[in-house]
């Protein structure tokens, strides 16, 4: 079993307090961008990688296999990665 991995997000350079978790990078990506975030940096925790994507939050209409509790629009985030960036 991999572990998860720890991203931070970052802003204006410098660490906030949020902290997403997920095996890959593009996965914490879009728990950020689900979040509204359109410029998303991304430090790895224990490595010195700030990946860098744009992301994006759109209503779409609920699938047909969704339960009926959900609205009929939903929130759907998506990214596209930039670059790595070491430091």
């Amino acid at each position: 079993m991999t572990e998860k991995k720890y991203f931070v997000l970052m802003k204006g350079g410098k660490d906030t307090t949020q902290v997403f978790h997920s095996k890959q990078p593009r996965g914490a990506a879009l728990k950020a961008a689900t979040r509204g975030e359109t410029d998303i940096k991304l430090r790895e925790r224990g490595t010195g990688k700030v990946h860098v994507f744009k992301g994006e939050k759109n209503k779409v209409p609920k699938p047909a296999n969704a339960p009926a509790w959900l609205p009929d629009m939903i929130n759907k985030a998506n990214v596209k990665k930039i670059r790595i960036d070491r430091i």
